[in-house]
């Protein structure tokens, strides 16, 4: 998930490898699929899930990861126009996935999901995210749902439990700096939005959905108000260095800050510094701001596993699609980097995550799609040099907002 480093096939040998081609890629029978990714950091889970599903079904698996989301994005796009094509490739959904099957790339999947939902291997609720005037595109390669990890150890130590509040949560980030220890981890660099999608979502969930439908602007008086919400918590001293450099992992493991908000397939990110849930560390709901609210907000995200329309071996790819969906698929991936799945049949041994997968899927929450697919690509883009911005200098969150919206009213001129 942390993008530090490029892969070292890049853009560039794919069009030099691509240059002999001069036509469509040449249909053949695969017995073993290419899958690129933006999740460099997860090869060894993608070995083991090749491995499983060569023994399964007689297709096996080799990924090929990316840790730079821009040059992942760019390498997948590149494809589109050479003969050197993925079988299989994660992306994200929202705009961006939308805009690559709008230019007829991607495989459809409306077979695979209608069969899944009849076997209870995928949920109702997901479709929409994957659905693209009126079909379904890929599969999700995982789901996640955000809240915030925290590390145990300091909370025992200062005899503080999980919030139930907002006004809890602000009062333990005022223990912990009382105790010079400082509450919260944030970034400059990609994951720049991530508390302005929490302090939207549970201030005003409703005016988070018109923001990324343009049916709302970024200076409207309940965007500024969320955006002074976070400069009064940045104010406060409960934050982190916005241009650390350490690892989130690491953030929370030496307890440079005690919490960490992220999506649960953060809970890698701990398993493989061994450390243990419920001693080490653990997860809790985030309460809204806006305690009138019927629900609480939870960030959800799911991210797509697709085929495209021009692969190498179509009826693999899809033949490997439908069995990602399947429990025996989901029960190794979910199990082996200890995340939640998007199969129900599945059960989380994490005790938390579970609760929280449990919930989730039973209604509980209102769930708010995550902010970096909400957002259309050029809004996006805007927003995140835009918080980037805010979090080094908390004020300039006016001028912030005022070029955000400048980008929005652009997009939305043309889109709506």
């Amino acid at each position: 998930m942390f993008r530090s480093r490029v892969a070292t096939l890049g853009v560039a040998a794919l069009v030099l490898t691509a240059c002999g081609g001069n036509g469509a890629a040449t249909q053949q029978k695969k017995t073993e699929l290419t899958l690129y990714n933006d999740k460099g950091a997860w090869t060894k889970y993608f070995d083991e899930m090749g491995a499983l599903s060569k023994q399964r079904i007689g297709l096996g698996m080799k990924p090929t990861g990316y840790t730079d989301s821009a040059q992942y994005q760019a390498f997948i796009k590149a494809s589109f126009r050479t003969n050197v094509k993925p079988d299989l490739f994660t992306w994200q959904t929202g705009g961006m996935l939308a805009e690559i099957v709008e230019q007829k790339q991607v495989a459809d999947t409306t077979a695979i999901w209608q069969e899944a939902i009849k076997a209870g291997d995928l949920s109702q609720d997901l479709l929409p995210y994957y659905t693209v005037g009126g079909k379904q595109y890929c599969v999700p390669m995982n789901v996640a749902y955000w809240g915030m990890f925290y590390n145990k150890k300091i909370f025992d130590q200062y005899d503080l439990k999980p919030p139930q509040t907002w006004d809890d949560l602000v009062q333990v980030a005022e223990t912990l700096k009382k105790n010079g220890i400082k509450a919260f981890y944030h970034t400059s660099v990609l994951f720049s939005f991530v508390w302005f999608e929490q302090l939207m979502a549970g201030t005003d969930p409703d005016l988070y959905d018109r923001l990324s439908t343009g049916k709302a602007k970024y200076t409207d008086p309940g965007v500024v108000q969320v955006m002074e919400k976070w400069k009064q918590l940045i104010d406060a001293g409960y934050f982190i260095n916005p241009g650390d450099k350490t690892d989130p992992g690491d953030v929370l493991k030496n307890g440079k800050a005690a919490m960490v908000s992220f999506g649960t397939w953060f809970n890698t990110s701990m398993t493989t510094r061994e450390m243990k849930a419920g001693t080490d560390y653990d997860f809790f709901v985030i309460p809204n701001v806006n305690p009138a609210l019927p629900k609480t907000s939870m960030i959800f995200e799911s991210g797509p596993l697709c085929s495209l329309t021009k692969a190498a071996d179509p009826e693999a790819g899809m033949k490997y699609l439908k069995w990602w969906t399947s429990s025996e698929a989901q029960e190794k991936w979910a199990t082996s980097r200890g995340d939640v799945s998007a199969n129900p049949k599945v059960v989380i041994d994490d005790k938390a995550l579970g609760a929280v997968t449990k919930d989730a899927g039973g209604g509980k929450y209102r769930l708010v799609n995550r902010y970096f697919e909400a957002t259309p690509p050029p809004v996006l883009s805007a927003a995140l040099d835009g918080f980037s911005k805010f979090v080094t200098e908390p004020g300039t969150y006016k001028e912030v907002l005022e070029t955000i919206q400048k980008a929005a009213d652009e997009y939305w001129s043309t889109h709506q």
